[in-house]
């Protein structure tokens, strides 16, 4: 597995050695030495999570302000387009976003702290996407920033407007939100 740098040097994709045959394929999803080794970090990863979202749904910005959680993040079936934006207030690359293609095809995955905002669009007929969290989840502190927030400038590989959950029409711009010190 390799661990590949990003213009945010806490957001790392993780990419697996992938070996396959007319068989099929196989691919080590997690391995906790190389995660500490890429992050520094030796993760508690306490819930597992799957969805599944038709095309041009999108799921985000979410965070917990409390009980933060940093989630590993893939894409089993279909492609999704998956952003990390830093809202830690203190950090150089405060409101700054990574955007990777994370896809069944690539198998990539993504690391997304603590103190970092999340969200992706579905770019394919539909998708499922997987993640371990860090924390588990606790609605009373989760909090969700506006997908199109123009301080953020998040360039969306889409079409028209996404799909979006009333909670997620609610979404509050950066300048607005509740974010980490």
């Amino acid at each position: 597995m390799q661990a590949i740098k990003t213009t945010i040097p806490e957001v790392i994709i993780f990419e697996p050695k992938v070996f396959g045959d007319d068989r099929g394929f196989f691919y080590e999803s997690f391995n906790s030495k190389v995660f500490t080794e890429a992050t520094g970090l030796k993760p508690d990863f306490v819930q597992d999570n799957h969805s599944k979202s038709a095309r041009n749904v999108l799921r985000g910005l979410h965070y917990q302000i409390q009980q933060a959680q940093g989630k590993l993040v893939r894409v089993s079936a279909g492609e999704v387009f998956d952003v990390a934006v830093d809202i830690r207030k203190s950090s150089p690359t405060f409101g700054q976003y990574v955007g990777v293609h994370l896809s069944a095809d690539n198998k990539r995955q993504l690391w997304v702290p603590p103190g970092f905002a999340h969200g992706f669009v579905v770019l394919s007929e539909t998708a499922e996407f997987l993640y371990k969290t860090t924390d588990f989840y606790a609605p009373q502190y989760e909090r969700s920033i506006s997908w199109n927030d123009p301080e953020i400038g998040i360039n969306w590989p889409i079409e028209g407007t996404p799909l979006l959950s009333a909670k997620d029409q609610q979404g509050m711009s950066l300048r607005q939100a509740e974010v980490f010190p």
